[in-house]
């Protein structure tokens, strides 16, 4: 029997349920009972991680993604993983406060990328997660380059996050668009989707070669961490 699995969830809502989804359909099975044990708790009063880091908030999310965390492993999670980006900057206050092995988000993002031999890669991800550099030092620490928006382009990432998906609305694909193109027009040979609301764009609109979506990624690693087997179409994670 595997392990079990918990989700600190609500990072935000539809993220989480994607990720649940992209678990089932990425896991090789033959019947329902072949699927991976989850716990998820959906938790979306933790505050905003993004103002935190930022100095915007003193709501500190720490202490409600501990709580969580705990929760979890009391009801039998056995590795834990949180589709939620910017919140893996608290990473090691976790994994030291946490008896479970918490996967690493970006850490495995940046592996993936490595073993997949890309030398220069584009991030688009919140203030939050581009400020704090988590990416940058994971795929640096590779020998990847990292190109991140200019300042104006970071803004419409930010509107895409905060202003269509957290709150429901279809994504402006025209803002998606510009900041790809000014990524690739910087050499880019990849696009992190570097934000669980950007994986709900590649959900659900055609975003073209070229892009890899970590969430994609965290879910891979879960089935494999939890003894599953994964489907062989999802071996490899960035279009084409």
């Amino acid at each position: 029997m595997g392990k079990r699995l918990g989700i600190i969830g609500g990072l935000g809502p539809l993220a989480t349920a994607y990720y649940y989804e992209l678990i089932t359909k990425m896991t090789q099975v033959s019947k329902d009972q072949d699927h991976i044990e989850i716990f998820i708790h959906s938790v979306p009063q933790i505050p905003d991680r993004t103002g935190f880091i930022l100095g915007e908030s003193k709501e500190n999310p720490l202490p409600m993604l501990l709580k969580t965390g705990h929760g979890l492993v009391k009801q039998g999670a056995e590795c834990i993983a949180i589709p939620c980006i910017t919140a893996h900057y608290f990473h090691q206050e976790l994994v030291r406060e946490i008896p479970v092995p918490i996967i690493h988000l970006v850490e495995e993002t940046a592996e993936y990328l490595k073993c997949s031999k890309k030398k220069r890669v584009g991030i688009m991800a919140t203030d939050g997660t581009v400020r704090s550099g988590l990416f940058q030092k994971a795929l640096e620490n590779r020998g990847i380059e990292v190109l991140v928006p200019e300042p104006s382009y970071q803004k419409d990432v930010m509107y895409l996050i905060y202003e269509n998906i957290k709150i429901g609305l279809p994504p402006e694909m025209e803002r998606f668009f510009q900041v790809a193109s000014h990524l690739q027009k910087q050499g880019a040979e990849v696009i992190v989707l570097g934000c669980t609301e950007l994986s709900l764009i590649k959900r659900d609109q055609a975003v073209g070669a070229g892009f890899l979506d970590a969430l994609d990624v965290l879910a891979k690693k879960a089935i494999e961490l939890c003894g599953a087997e994964g489907r062989a179409e999802y071996q490899e994670l960035i279009t084409i």
